[in-house]
């Protein structure tokens, strides 16, 4: 595709050109103009962070980090060369390290954004107006994280990557910029190819249509991250997933009919009066569909808890409806 210019008589192709022919660079151009103008690539995000790399043992910097109108974080890679490289993989490791961030861990990151660009403001006022939260209560973010890949040309592997991680429930953007030469101007032809625009809905309907039918023909083997309280949890199982949550909950105040009224299907999860020995509850409990060991029963208030260990399609449900018991542990579980 190209752009014209259209005069009186005639129609003008502009000039293809590269970002390298017009010496911008990556960091100190692209990326330096995009952070105040994200819209052009991401409408409705706030940036908060730019070569973000607040982890440990690693040297790795996403290019912008922002935050949606929906209180999802959004991971923002540019590259100004035409086939975009390996982009895709590093976005995705850096979606994985951001995922547990807290709302009270992003507003210190952007305060410090804040401070390095020399804005005077405070960053939890900004986000909240951002978001168009009240100021009152606790503040969660999404429980998505989004990507969005800018460069002048995506090579078909990257596509067909990119196509393949959303249809398995990633949400992944490829913004193509591709810059023309007018005289001294340089205009920038600014396209989604990914999702297809004047296809968007009916792709989004097809990709709704196959992890339906995925889940339905196949069991789902996803682990979790998990961040309860303190703790954290690396490649859950479902039932272990549930496990650490339950078990939170109880030990930070939760009454265990509390935790009963939130689990579904009923019978997942027994009150018995009294402290019950590991060593009963094998005996009359198969032991495999149980947590049946000393350490994996919970005894509260004089009574035996005991959780199964069967999970299906309604696990993260029960997950939502346990961490809404007491949400100042703040409770997350992106996918591992």
């Amino acid at each position: 595709m190209a752009v014209y210019r259209v005069d009186e008589d005639k129609i003008t192709p502009f000039e293809a050109t590269t970002f390298k022919a017009q010496g911008l660079k990556e960091r100190d151009d692209l990326q330096r103009l995009l952070k105040k103008h994200i819209d052009v690539i991401s409408p409705g995000t706030l940036i908060v962070a730019e070569e973000f790399n607040d982890w440990e043992n690693s040297t790795r910097r996403i290019d912008l980090l922002g935050i949606d109108k929906d209180a999802n974080l959004v991971v923002i890679e540019l590259k100004r060369t035409e086939r975009g490289g390996h982009m895709e993989l590093q976005a995705i490791r850096y979606a994985a390290m951001i995922s547990t961030l807290t709302f009270d861990r992003l507003v210190t990151i952007y305060q410090r954004y804040l401070i390095a660009s020399r804005v005077e403001a405070n960053a939890r006022d900004l986000l909240v107006q951002h978001l168009k939260w009240d100021d009152s209560g606790v503040k969660e973010l999404g429980k998505n994280v989004k990507i969005v890949l800018a460069a002048p040309g995506f090579s078909q592997e990257l596509t067909t990557a990119v196509r393949w991680l959303n249809e398995h429930g990633l949400d992944i953007r490829c913004v193509r910029m591709r810059p023309y030469a007018n005289d001294e101007q340089i205009l920038l032809d600014v396209q989604t190819v990914i999702p297809i625009p004047e296809g968007a809905d009916s792709q989004i309907r097809n990709t709704e249509k196959k992890q339906k039918d995925r889940k339905s023909g196949m069991q789902d083997f996803t682990r979790y991250h998990l961040q309860v309280g303190d703790e954290s949890y690396t490649a859950l199982p479902k039932n272990r997933l549930i496990f650490h949550i339950v078990k939170a909950v109880l030990e930070n105040g939760g009454s265990p009919e509390r935790v009963a009224s939130a689990i579904t299907p009923r019978g997942k999860f027994k009150i018995v009066d009294g402290r019950v020995r590991a060593e009963q509850v094998i005996e009359e409990h198969r032991r495999k569909r149980w947590f049946c060991k000393s350490d994996e029963l919970f005894y509260v208030d004089g009574k035996t808890c005991i959780l199964s260990k069967q999970w299906g399609t309604k696990t993260l449900d029960v997950a939502r409806k346990l961490s809404a018991i007491l949400p100042k542990l703040n409770c997350r579980w992106p996918p591992a």
